[in-house]
């Protein structure tokens, strides 16, 4: 099969990916084998291959957005049926026994596994994945929608639950690529009010057709204060403009794994008022089940730009040059 492995972190632009030829892996006694078709493309697959997150093992292979069908079982895999679609997350396996697990928030295990980090991913032709933390895909998306639902999808509903705003209540959103193309269309449907700032002007046009009720660049004003906003771009620069426009109450979130140094905090400006600040970490897998649920009654309709697998360097490269608008998605047809 063919696969995209990392041996050594460096700047994209140098094409730190290489394709390779492997044997399709063999799944474990409680694995599934999928055979690849779509793997979104993420932003922490970039911060991986460019060292922003540590190297945990190498070589490996990024992307934990793949969608697929299963080829094969282990011996004790019995969740879905050869030929089944399923689709492979970031949250790849926990322990199962940490207090974490054992209060219904395993994104907080004591130690996880997460895809294309601790264990190969879907940038290749196969991967293998616990079938208890595979995703049964709702029949309306086609492969390359489904994808970016995987990691984009379930993060920002992570990001949208924990910023508690609610339905019909007004919502910020700071930078807006994938993750944030997903979760303003579930705001929407909810009935909120969406304020986006964000940098390139062809995603600023994104937004607008989306149906956000104001858009400007991430320098602007919001119009009005919101009940809670969204961090999605990795800029901690941003943390004390996106607090000072919160209303009373209100609560940010930071939905990145990788974030660049918060500036100080005034008290008074930022703070005050029961201002709430809170980090989003991984997911749970009923967080995946709840976004796939709800993204196929709306239904989310995600804006995908295709790419050949072999050309995964090259989308990477797109996605840090703001190149693209919605998610990137490799193909392995």
């Amino acid at each position: 099969m063919r696969a995209l492995a990392l041996h050594a972190q460096a700047p994209i632009e140098s094409a730190p990916l290489r394709l390779e030829t492997r044997p399709v892996p063999g799944p474990g006694p409680d694995e599934v084998l999928v055979r690849v078709t779509a793997c979104g493309v993420c932003r922490t697959d970039l911060h991986v291959v460019e060292g922003d997150l540590p190297l945990v093992r190498a070589p490996i292979v990024p992307g934990h957005q793949a969608v697929g069908r299963v080829e094969g079982a282990g011996a004790a895999a019995a969740r879905f049926t050869l030929g089944e679609r399923v689709g492979i997350a970031w949250l790849r396996r926990t322990c199962g026994a940490c207090p974490f697990c054992a209060s219904g928030r395993e994104n907080l295990c004591e130690r996880p596994e997460f895809t294309g980090w601790h264990a190969d991913g879907g940038f290749a032709d196969y991967a293998v994945v616990p079938e208890a933390f595979a995703y049964r895909i709702p029949p309306l998306f086609s492969d390359a929608e489904a994808a970016p639902l995987l990691c984009a999808g379930i993060i920002g509903y992570r990001a949208l639950e924990r910023s508690e705003v609610r339905p019909g209540g007004r919502l910020g959103i700071y930078g807006f690529g994938s993750s944030a193309h997903v979760t303003l269309q579930v705001a929407r449907a909810r009935g909120c009010e969406v304020y986006v700032c964000t940098r390139e002007a062809s995603h600023r046009e994104l937004a607008r057709r989306l149906g956000a009720a104001w858009v400007g660049d991430l320098p602007d004003a919001m119009p009005a204060k919101t009940d809670g906003t969204i961090v999605f771009a990795p800029a901690g620069e941003l943390v004390p403009l996106a607090l000072a426009n919160l209303a009373r109450g209100g609560t940010l979130a930071l939905a990145g794994i990788h974030m660049t140094p918060v500036p100080p905090l005034d008290y008074e400006r930022h703070l005050f008022y029961e201002r709430s600040v809170r980090s989003v970490t991984a997911n749970t897998r009923a967080d995946g089940e709840a976004l796939l649920a709800e993204a196929a009654r709306i239904p989310i309709r995600p804006e995908t730009t295709a790419f050949p697998l072999a050309d995964a360097n090259r989308a990477l490269l797109a996605l840090k040059r703001g190149e693209f608008t919605g998610s990137a998605v490799l193909l392995t047809g």
